[in-house]
């Protein structure tokens, strides 16, 4: 499995939502071969010492990230409906300029933006997008859902925003399914971005191997750290749109920019 890398993953400092310890994640992609993996903590940086650290001790490449909340206009508008008013986006740093943004944004997000949850939004994110890769998200994410609710055109304007903030070859839509019938709801964007397919891997790093049935009927806990089936067709399961997305870094081998990262 020496060419697959997680790039959406959550460990224990994602309260209530990660389950992963770092350490224990790191052994077991170490085990598993994998070159690299990315921690994408929700709205915080809180594990990327460590993470970094360990990381590098075990010979993995570390790819620091963050969830990003991210207001659905201005960040210091506090005001509108929890839950609403908080959009998903995955961030990764692709080198130092980006880490450094990552931190400017995810701070400003707390010191800014926070309402109920740490926010940031597109005009900062445009003042901080260098050195930095973008994931469309789960189906929190602005455009998961403008697809879930048939707002076809609120999903083609937001993946186009962030096609145009990050750059064409910075931005990527992530197509998940952890056994959650709306996401198979997917439709493709003419936008251009690459697919990117993911897991978004909360639970923990063993659970694929525990016996209890009762678990493994939650989909969560359906979610081993490493999986064997390295293609997904999407011709057979979201629709016939006639391409195969390798699982591999969940990056298209002729971008691959899972490679670069720090």
């Amino acid at each position: 499995m020496s060419d697959f890398v997680h790039l959406h993953l959550h460990s224990e400092y994602s309260l209530l939502d990660g389950a992963c310890r770092i350490e224990e994640l790191l052994d077991r992609a170490a085990e598993l071969k994998m070159p690299a993996v990315a921690i994408t903590e929700h709205g915080n940086m809180f594990s990327s010492v460590v993470f970094h650290d360990q990381a590098r001790k075990r010979g993995l490449n570390p790819i620091l990230g963050c969830e990003v909340y991210v207001a659905p206009g201005d960040r210091r508008t506090k005001s509108g409906t929890p839950g609403e008013t908080a959009n998903h986006l995955v961030l990764l740093a692709e080198n130092l300029t980006g880490y450094h943004n990552l931190i400017k944004l995810v701070s400003s997000g707390y010191t800014e933006g926070f309402y109920y949850k740490p926010r940031i939004d597109k005009d900062l994110l445009a003042q901080h997008s260098s050195g930095l890769i973008g994931l469309s998200s789960c189906l929190k994410g602005e455009v998961a859902t403008g697809i879930r609710t048939e707002q076809q055109q609120k999903a083609m304007a937001a993946a186009a925003a962030y096609r145009d903030i990050l750059g064409r070859d910075h931005f990527f839509l992530e197509m998940q399914y952890q056994g959650i019938d709306e996401q198979l709801l997917a439709e493709p964007l003419e936008l251009g971005p690459v697919l990117v397919a993911e897991l978004d891997h909360p639970a923990d790093a063993d659970v694929a191997d525990r016996p209890d049935p009762e678990r493994r009927q939650r989909p969560l806990d359906r979610l081993p750290l490493g999986i064997e089936d390295a293609v997904l067709r999407l011709d057979q399961d979201p629709g016939d749109h006639g391409a195969e997305v390798r699982r591999t870094a969940g990056w298209p081998s002729r971008t691959a920019p899972a490679e670069q990262a720090t």
